[in-house]
């Protein structure tokens, strides 16, 4: 039973680059939030700088509204990470005859997400690889119907010759060819 049935885990957005961009943004944004408000209320709210010198228009009003934005894109990345988005199994059962793609999302009605596909309609195993200022190196379930499912999370780009030996270590285990997208 043990030969029949594999399962990848896949690491959501509980990484290390989250919780640093999250408390950078955090604390970033605090920062100047606290100067566009020190700015308008001639206050100092802020006790390694003089931010009651700044106009408040325009300068203290740029301020509060970048910090106000870094402040969102924070709580965003936080709550990604308190909910763990993306993260989840690929399973993949010979037995069955079943690909099971199961991924966790956004509280809600649609929070756990169920992808299956029985075996004889997947055509095969694809790589892609991008390189250039965004470089992406994937691992793709290619169906019958041309559709190509990722299988692999968001994340920095692994070395092309890990991801060619996993990608070759599920074809084979799967019996499909493999191919370059």
């Amino acid at each position: 039973m043990q030969n029949e049935i594999r399962q990848d885990k896949i690491v959501g957005s509980r990484r290390f680059s989250n919780y640093f961009w999250s408390f950078f943004l955090f604390v970033g944004g605090l920062g100047f939030l606290l100067a566009g408000i020190s700015s308008y209320f001639k206050v100092n709210l802020l006790p390694f700088t003089n931010s009651t010198e700044l106009v408040f228009i325009p300068q203290g009003i740029v301020m509060m509204f970048y910090g106000t934005l870094s402040l969102g894109f924070s709580i965003y990345i936080i709550l990604t990470v308190l909910f763990d988005v993306g993260s989840g199994y690929n399973e993949y059962n010979k037995a069955e005859n079943l690909v099971k793609i199961v991924r966790k999302g956004f509280p809600g009605r649609n929070r756990e997400i169920l992808l299956t596909y029985p075996l004889p309609n997947i055509r095969s195993i694809g790589i892609k690889i991008t390189e250039g200022l965004n470089p992406t190196r994937s691992i793709y379930l290619c169906l019958k119907d041309e559709r190509n499912i990722p299988l692999t999370p968001v994340q920095e780009p692994t070395s092309i010759s890990d991801l060619e030996e996993e990608a070759a270590d599920l074809a084979k285990f799967l019996d499909l060819k493999l191919e370059n997208l």
